[in-house]
């Protein structure tokens, strides 16, 4: 009885593992802290986390299918670099999806919802000035937290896709963030949807969409080893970082 008691919660925490794994990427990935053409070698990934190169494989893989990684054969994986083209097309996407969000949610946004995002927008109203990588990280869930609201899976999964790939292009080609204007655009934003003005929710979200594209450029980031941003984030995910 005791046998197959242990062999059920060994793929299930396998799955742990690699969900804490991807996590861990991710978040380095959306902070900026891994930047985009970072070469991310599973070796040294799964010996700085404590995982087996299998279980980094897994978190590459669903990575690479939300398009933060790029694999590459007898290459390896990497994160992904888009090109100013690219970005033009994501920016251009990203913008269409979230005027959808809006439409969906003004005049329909419930309390608990309301009160969610404003929770939300104090968050990142508390790390201003202190937390650079945190800001980036909460503007970026703001927008997905919206998605989600919608009820629209599908909606809410393309949104994450295309918030992701932004922040990559940031990554690449933005200056540094800056969370006050964002946290104040959220602020405003929030207001029209419990109005339920779609017209000037769907205003809002273009200027501040139009405000994040207005600060690409291009302009060089210092490179650091994957291992040494890794040990950064591996604690929070109860991952080894020796």
């Amino acid at each position: 009885m005791n046998a197959p008691s242990r062999k059920r919660r060994g793929p299930r925490n396998g799955a742990h593992r690699s969900a804490a794994v991807y996590r861990t990427l991710r978040r380095a990935i959306l902070e900026q802290a891994l930047h985009p053409g970072a070469k991310l070698p599973e070796d040294a990934i799964g010996e700085r986390l404590g995982v087996s190169r299998t279980v980094v494989r897994e978190a590459l893989a669903r990575l690479a299918h939300e398009g933060l990684v790029e694999l590459r054969h007898n290459r390896g994986a990497s994160v992904a670099s888009p090109s100013l083209e690219e970005a033009r097309d994501v920016f251009e996407v990203r913008r269409g999806l979230e005027r959808m969000v809006v439409a969906a949610l003004a005049g329909r946004l419930t309390a608990a919802q309301a009160a969610q995002l404003e929770a939300h927008v104090l968050a990142e109203d508390a790390v201003q000035g202190r937390d650079g990588p945190e800001s980036i990280r909460l503007a970026g869930e703001f927008h997905e937290l919206l998605a989600g609201m919608t009820g629209n899976a599908l909606l809410a999964r393309l949104v994450l896709e295309v918030c992701s790939r932004c922040s990559l292009i940031l990554a690449n080609y933005g200056r540094p963030h800056s969370s006050e204007c964002a946290v104040s655009e959220h602020g405003r934003l929030i207001g029209a949807l419990r109005a339920g003005d779609a017209v000037a929710a769907q205003r809002l979200m273009d200027e501040h969409l139009d405000a994040v594209v207005s600060r690409a450029v291009l302009a060089p980031r210092p490179r650091r080893d994957v291992g040494d941003i890794l040990s950064d984030y591996a604690r929070s995910e109860g991952l080894a970082s020796p």
